[in-house]
């Protein structure tokens, strides 16, 4: 696992794994941030599916949201993996679950 600034990262390839370390509020994170070291990763990894473990995290903020959005419009497959009850509520309310699928897994 590899730390950058904002994310961390779990694996590298055409299939990118980041998570956030299982911070509970993602508030006080750089949405500026967090979109250079995805951009990043995804050109120098040649990203075609981003999987981003969301494991802990009980709230969003919505810059967020529509960074992962604008991921997606830029290409890349969205994946978004153990969201809590309420950022899956305001993933379907919003219809991000869309183009930003969501999935349970066992950790």
């Amino acid at each position: 696992m590899q730390a950058l600034g904002v994310l961390e990262v779990y694996e590298t390839g055409e299939l990118t794994v980041v998570g956030f370390g299982g911070r509970e509020i993602l508030d006080f994170i750089s949405v500026a941030e967090c979109r250079d070291e995805l951009q990043e990763l995804i050109r120098e990894q040649q990203c075609r599916t981003l999987a981003i473990d969301l494991t802990g995290v009980k709230i969003v903020p919505s810059g967020l949201l529509g960074l992962m959005a604008s991921v997606h419009h830029s290409g890349v497959e969205v994946h978004l993996y153990n969201a809590c009850d309420a950022v899956r509520e305001v993933i379907e309310i919003t219809n991000l679950d869309r183009v930003l699928h969501l999935h349970d897994i066992d950790v």
